[in-house]
C-alpha cells in the first residue's frame, strides 16, 4: 500500500475497533472482578476496570483532576505520534508498522477514559505464583508497537541491511 496515512487510517481503525468490541464483550458477559478460566493455571479473562496508567500505577491515587490529566496526556502523546510518523521515511516500515500501533493502543485507552473515566482490562496472565498484571487489546498494541521501536533502533530495516552503500562499494575495490 502506497499512502502511509491509508495506512494508518484502515489499521488502526481495525485494531481500535477490536478493542473496543472485545472491552464491550467483557463487559456484557463477565462481572466486574470475576474471573473466568480459559487455561487452568496460566490465562483467564477477568474483568477488572484500572483507574490510573500501566500496570495500575496512581489507580488509588484520588482527585478530581486525575482523569482529565490523564486525557490530556494522552491526546498530546497521540499528537506527538501522528508528528513522528508523519516525519517517519517510507523506507523505515518496522517505525510506521510500530508507531500504528503505539496509535491505536492510545486511541483504544483514551476512549475509555472518556467513556468510563477508567480503562477495562481483562486478559490476565499467571504461572508458577506469579501473575501479570491484567491488560487489554490496546495495551497490547503499545507493547507490541514499543517493541517494533525497539527492534528497528537496533536493528534498523531489514531493507537496508542487504542493500550496499555506493561508498562502501568503493571501499571493496
Amino acid at each position: 500500500m502506497k499512502n502511509k496515512y491509508l495506512q494508518l487510517l484502515l489499521a488502526s481503525n481495525f485494531l481500535i475497533v477490536l478493542d473496543q468490541i472485545t472491552k464491550y464483550m467483557v463487559t456484557i458477559h463477565v462481572p466486574l472482578h470475576y474471573s473466568i478460566s480459559v487455561v487452568e493455571g496460566f490465562f483467564s479473562i477477568t474483568h477488572i476496570r484500572n483507574p490510573g496508567v500501566a500496570f495500575g500505577l496512581f489507580a488509588g491515587h484520588e482527585s478530581e483532576y486525575k482523569v482529565l490529566f490523564f486525557v490530556v496526556i494522552s491526546i498530546i502523546a497521540i499528537l506527538a505520534i501522528l508528528i513522528i510518523f508523519h516525519q517517519t521515511p517510507d523506507d523505515k516500515r518496522m517505525v510506521k508498522v510500530g508507531l500504528i500501533l503505539i496509535f491505536s493502543g492510545a486511541v483504544g485507552n483514551l476512549i475509555d477514559r472518556i467513556l468510563y473515566k477508567e480503562v477495562i482490562d481483562f486478559l490476565d496472565f499467571f504461572y508458577n505464583g506469579s501473575h501479570w498484571p491484567a491488560f487489554n487489546v490496546a495495551d497490547s498494541c503499545i507493547t507490541i508497537g514499543v517493541s517494533f521501536m525497539i527492534l528497528d533502533l537496533f536493528y534498523g530495516n531489514p531493507a537496508e541491511a542487504g542493500s550496499s552503500n555506493p561508498s562502501d562499494k568503493s571501499l571493496q575495490d
